[in-house]
């Protein structure tokens, strides 16, 4: 799963090598923390975050395989 993330990730930013993903596990839900370089933020999140809301949409189907929820945040 974090893999799927940090592949989507560089293939949107310009600095693929500043994307670093953090991995929260709780019993039933996973939270994951994506950061990437400072100009390419705008990027990752898109026009009123349909790209980041799409990232979620992924994420959250490819969870419901494995029967957990996950949860993805953009942090800065």
């Amino acid at each position: 799963m974090r893999e799927l993330i940090v592949d989507m990730a560089k293939s949107l930013v310009d600095k693929p090598d500043a994307v670093v993903v953090a991995e929260v596990d709780g019993e039933r839900t996973t939270v994951y923390e994506l950061r990437v370089d400072t100009t390419d933020l705008g990027k990752v999140i898109g026009k009123q975050g349909k790209t980041a809301r799409a990232m979620r949409t992924i994420l959250s189907a490819a969870g419901t395989k494995l029967g957990k929820r996950c949860v993805l945040e953009i942090l800065e």
